[in-house]
């Protein structure tokens, strides 16, 4: 079976019209506190091959609620590090994106970034933060326009041992590990959900595109851990060679420099 963690597979499920009401019970769960009447999925990003396979284009899910707020869902599987960065770009982006020409700033309708991570963004708190705008002064809500979710899937796992709550059945269902578990999932938009999965994962095209974005979100995910170990192996060398010239100017023998540093005789021999 295919996973909803890929962030392909998981635009197939709630990322089309068709599933709106999937889209509309998943909202519902994790946004208690909206009364959601209607969901329209926003058709802004076209799930080409190429894209999938090379340009690692964002593949989330953009919905508009009756209300005019604008939801927008990332699911991301690999931890880059700038999670915090990142969701603050895009979710200032949407909020700033949906401001027309010549609207008055008080019009501008409610943004809300969700970020469903296949790792914790902190170390401490719940598996569900929620993020928002606030005053130093006694802890007041600044504005409600603009607001982030960050949902950390291995916290769940941890946390949840038996499932309460709509909110506990979906993420269930996204990080399943076996078929027996999303059996007993009782809530009937989950199984629908279900059934669509069974359907792409029989789909050879779907499986091939989702097998080509994880291997496309894979190398790009080495190609940054390799250049972060490059860049700190990097770091340590210039550490090295910056004690080796105090060390030289000081008349150390060259001996018990390379003892300290570790440095090779030519590399220290250079510095003079």
């Amino acid at each position: 079976m295919l996973k909803p963690t890929n962030d392909f597979i998981f635009k197939k499920i709630f990322g089309v019209q068709k599933n709106s009401s999937l889209l509309k019970d998943l909202l519902e769960a994790i946004l208690p506190d909206i009364q959601i009447k209607k969901v329209k999925i926003n058709k802004d990003v076209s799930l080409e091959r190429k894209q999938i396979a090379e340009k690692l284009g964002i593949l989330d899910v953009v919905a508009t609620l009756n209300d005019d707020t604008i939801v927008d869902i990332e699911m991301q599987v690999k931890d880059k590090y700038n999670t915090i960065d990142r969701s603050l770009f895009y979710g200032t982006g949407t909020y700033h994106e949906n401001l027309f020409n010549g609207q008055d700033y008080t019009e501008t309708p409610r943004s809300i970034s969700i970020w469903i991570t296949d790792y914790n963004v902190f170390d401490e708190g719940p598996f569900h933060e929620r993020a928002r705008l606030k005053r130093d002064y006694e802890n007041i809500i600044l504005t409600n326009k603009l607001e982030l979710h960050y949902i950390q899937l291995p916290k769940f796992r941890k946390k949840c041992k038996r499932i309460s709550n709509k909110l506990e059945e979906w993420l269930s269902f996204i990080k399943y590990d076996n078929m027996e578990e999303l059996h007993m999932i009782k809530n009937d938009k989950v199984k629908k959900a279900e059934e669509e999965l069974e359907y792409l994962t029989g789909d050879e095209e779907t499986k091939r595109l989702a097998f080509l974005r994880e291997k496309a979100i894979r190398d790009e995910y080495d190609a940054l851990s390799r250049a972060r170990k490059e860049g700190i192996a990097q770091g340590i060398n210039s550490y090295k060679l910056e004690i080796a010239k105090k060390m030289l100017k000081k008349g150390k023998n060259i001996n018990e420099i390379i003892e300290l540093t570790e440095l090779t005789k030519d590399q220290i021999e250079k510095l003079k």
